[in-house]
């Protein structure tokens, strides 16, 4: 008998894993749904470079904005959090949709793509602490799934815009269906697994005892390390991609169906690292895969417009390491931090981590007007080298 409700557990909560990994994959489209189309966008509305790249960063400082407001008020852990889940993917699919039909110029679709990323704030998070109220073993392949998922979907738009219409409009409105699907199966599929606490009362000061946890603060010192490199990558590697096919004289197809693969590829990375980061422990997974990365972004900018498929090969490799170790810094959270706070620290991690993104976005086209792609993604390698020196305290915490 015993055995028989084991089973079924592990059933439900492998349920619950797939249903709110799917949710993330689909609402998580709307994030890079607008940059895949950039190309189209600008050429339409006569911008340049660092115009459309707010069309990216809008998002990430909405996000910002977003998950600050969200940590402050302690909203993952003070409500139902597939209700906050729902909500956002519809008003996010909502934005979304109005961009896409309505917008013809550059302001409001700034303005737009800023509340995007206020919505988006309501999903990452709250799909975080939906699988850790699911999980305490595996927990980091759990996380690693999750997040891997959250890689397809921000990669998506890129091979639908490889394979989809002509008409970018119609590419980007497609992301908001996929969002409001989402908010479905969080509703109808989805509920907290047996490790949930009531919801709490809110705390203002949990907003500060988040940095006074050792170990949690290790892991976001890792995590900020991690996150001035992933996101600029993202975001330029297509652009650089782009550029470097077009130089010698691949088809408009190659280039964006290579976009999704090398980010898509990220989605591989996290799966393995939770394998092994519940076996051999999560820093030195992390420390492993931002020592990778780091290597990747130093050596891609000298393939640049050289042969593609030695080009693609380091990409792809990049790809799936420098997202690899992200899962495992939220797991550390999780099992560092306040478990009656858990939605505040995980909304509070990702909130700075991401205002540390838009620095380096918006530092990457300076980068490549001033030395080119040759040389413009090594600013990005300081980040996973003090990500790992975090690991390495971390680590040495653990064993003591």
């Amino acid at each position: 008998m015993f055995s028989l409700m084991m089973c079924a557990h592990r059933m439900t909560r492998t349920a619950a894993l797939v249903a709110t990994a799917t949710a993330v994959l689909l609402a998580m489209a709307l994030w890079f749904g607008v940059s895949a189309v950039a190309p189209q966008i600008a050429k339409e509305w006569q911008l340049d470079a660092a115009t459309s790249a707010w069309l990216t960063l809008a998002v990430q400082l909405g996000f910002v904005a977003g998950t600050l407001l969200s940590a402050l008020l302690n909203l993952p852990d003070v409500l139902r959090v597939r209700h906050l889940f729902a909500v956002s993917a519809i008003v996010g699919a909502l934005v979304n949709a109005l961009f896409a039909w309505r917008v013809h110029s550059v302001g409001p679709a700034i303005a737009l793509r800023f509340v995007t990323g206020v919505c988006l704030a309501g999903v990452y998070p709250p799909g975080m602490k939906i699988i850790a109220t699911w999980f305490r073993t595996g927990r980091g392949l759990a996380l690693g799934i999750l997040i891997g998922a959250l890689t397809l979907g921000k990669a998506s738009p890129y091979l639908i815009n490889a394979i989809g219409s002509s008409n970018w409009r119609g590419n980007v409105a497609l992301a908001s269906v996929g969002s409001t699907i989402a908010a479905v199966i969080v509703l109808l599929f989805v509920h907290d697994g047996p490790y949930a606490l009531p919801n709490q009362p809110f705390d203002i000061t949990q907003f500060a005892r988040v940095f006074s946890n050792r170990g949690v603060r290790l892991a976001n010192f890792g995590y900020f390390g991690h996150m001035w490199e992933l996101y600029a990558m993202w975001t330029w590697a297509p652009v650089m991609i782009r550029a470097s096919l077009g130089a010698s004289g691949a088809p408009p197809l190659l280039a964006e169906s290579a976009s999704f693969l090398v980010i898509g590829c990220g989605a591989a990375g996290c799966v393995v690292a939770g394998l092994i980061a519940d076996r051999i422990g999560r820093p030195v997974v992390a420390g492993v895969a931002m020592a990778i990365s780091g290597a990747c972004c130093i050596a891609i900018g000298f393939l640049y417009a050289g042969s593609p498929a030695a080009l693609l090969t380091v990409a792809a490799i990049w790809g799936a390491t420098v997202v690899a170790d992200s899962a495992q810094f939220s797991a550390c959270v999780t099992e560092f931090g306040d478990p009656r706070y858990l939605g505040t620290a995980l909304t509070l991690q990702t909130c700075i981590g991401f205002l540390i993104t838009t620095i380096s976005i918006r530092l990457m086209p300076v980068l490549v007007d001033a030395v080119g792609w040759r040389y413009a993604f090594i600013a990005l390698a300081p980040g996973p080298l003090l990500g790992i020196v975090a690991m390495i305290r971390l680590g040495a915490r653990r064993s003591s």
